[in-house]
């Protein structure tokens, strides 16, 4: 341990104290330990704004300054270019390092890159630390030595490596420098962030919550994680917005889920490797977030332009009851079933056939755990432009058989759908197919108080695959 030096933790998307590589090292090697969050308002009101990340994230700040403050040091909070704020902070304190919980988004990397730069300029050591993925995204390797663009040899390979250990919380960290100017969180006001612009989350926002969820995950859901996972209604953990806050660490959940093992365990765990594959494969090609990773798929697909029917997609009002609550839900809570995303995604890009990155930016404003990397290769995924490639055809999901297979009672539907909830559930399905005689019964008429399809999916299958033919040659 240095006795006379201090370091910095600088905290982004890794608000926790639980297995944390960063301030553990910060703990071990250094007399002094300051932690800093920079709001930077390039992230808060740049390209993947999004107000109700922006407030779900000022409560897990709160959070990790109460757990700072739990062990006798505390938050220190800057607004500004992170480059200016890092980098003074370091010189007031005479910081010896700033330790940090690397990124892969462009983005993040190109900040991160001038950090260092200006760090060592002022003879500050820069030291990035892992921590956010189960592995390191930059180290899996096809025999080749070239990254992978598919899932499966990925998961295998990334099977083999060997994890780092899961650390403990730090039972104290040293008190902050008297004289230290600490900062205030902000509310939500001071960010411009009005109510009306936040959904009702889904999830309570920091470490204490997300460590809550993950104990009722592993002693209630994970068991039937295989056979669930895919009911719209249920079935699926909900970790995401704390994963991607890293309030939860994907490294622990992996290795609390394993410890049971399973079918259940097996399942959840993959789900957490399809995280370190999208982070592998934006960190690899970092151009995703602009264009297509398919080549041939770059400037060949012909996008339409159609406001209106963009509209009505986020809306929730195209007349496809699955559809419409899964977009509906998202609208009111940030965060969407994994089915639901997949069959929204399909509809957008394949019945609509409206441009994936469309869709991108739309959840990127409204999922409490939107994030680059996985939300554009999930979105590439379902627009068959991305890796792990499928024939298109593959990817064209049928919205009622998708309802019929994921909500065969319709409850996910009836909650999210409420016009629909009288329906009867034999044309829940297809509510457009309801007699007069039912609409009246149902208290639900189509066309007035529930929309019409606004395509026909069976036709707009046919275009998409005629679409994608085209523009693959």
């Amino acid at each position: 341990m240095s006795s006379t030096t201090a370091a910095i933790v600088w905290f982004r998307r890794d608000l926790r104290v639980h297995d944390h590589p960063a301030l553990i090292a910060a703990r071990t090697d250094f007399a002094r330990v300051i932690p800093l969050f920079v709001l930077d308002d390039r992230l808060i009101r740049g390209r993947y704004a999004s107000p109700a990340r922006a407030r779900f994230m000022l409560g897990c700040l709160r959070a990790l300054d109460a757990a700072l403050r739990e062990r006798g040091s505390g938050l220190v909070v800057r607004h500004g270019d992170p480059v200016d704020e890092v980098v003074g902070l370091a010189r007031d304190v005479d910081a010896g390092a700033v330790l940090w919980t690397g990124d892969v988004a462009p983005y993040a990397r190109r900040r991160d890159t001038a950090v260092t730069d200006a760090l060592r300029a002022a003879g500050v050591e820069p030291r990035p630390h892992g921590g956010g993925y189960l592995v390191d995204p930059s180290k899996p390797r096809t025999q080749g030595g070239k990254p992978y663009t598919v899932f499966s040899p990925f998961h295998r390979a990334i099977g083999g490596v060997e994890r780092r250990p899961v650390h403990r919380a730090p039972d104290a960290l040293p008190a902050l420098p008297s004289a230290l100017r600490k900062g205030r969180i902000p509310g939500a006001a001071a960010l411009d962030i009005a109510d009306d612009d936040v959904p009702e989350p889904i999830v309570a926002p920091g470490e204490p919550a997300a460590r809550a969820a993950l104990e009722r995950w592993l002693d209630g859901g994970l068991a039937d994680y295989e056979e669930r996972h895919d009911a719209l209604a249920g079935g699926t953990s909900v970790l995401s917005p704390y994963l991607r806050w890293g309030c939860l660490s994907a490294r622990e959940c992996e290795e609390r889920a394993n410890r049971g093992g399973g079918a259940g365990a097996a399942a959840f765990t993959r789900q957490l490797a399809w995280r370190d594959f999208y982070a592998h494969q934006l960190l690899m090609h970092p151009n995703n977030v602009r264009e297509e990773f398919q080549e041939r798929y770059r400037r060949t697909l012909r996008w339409a332009d159609d406001a209106e029917a963009l509209q009505a997609w986020k809306d929730g009002q195209t007349g496809y009851p699955l559809v419409d609550a899964g977009m509906r839900q998202l609208a009111a809570t940030g965060w969407m079933h994994n089915r639901a995303r997949l069959v929204v995604g399909s509809f957008l890009t394949k019945d609509l056939h409206i441009d994936w990155r469309e869709g991108e930016r739309h959840f990127a404003r409204l999922l409490l755990d939107g994030e680059p990397a996985q939300n554009n290769g999930n979105w590439q995924w379902i627009a068959s432009t991305g890796a792990d490639p499928a024939p298109y055809f593959r990817r064209l999901f049928n919205p009622m058989t998708q309802q019929r297979k994921f909500d065969p009672d319709g409850t996910y539907v009836r909650r999210w759908v409420p016009e629909l909830r009288d329906v009867p559930v034999a044309r829940l399905v297809e509510p457009w197919t309801m007699s007069d005689a039912e609409q009246r019964a149902a208290g639900c008429a189509i066309g007035a108080d529930y929309p019409a399809p606004i395509v026909d999916h069976a036709h707009e299958r046919e275009v998409a695959k005629a679409r994608y033919g085209a523009a693959s040659g």
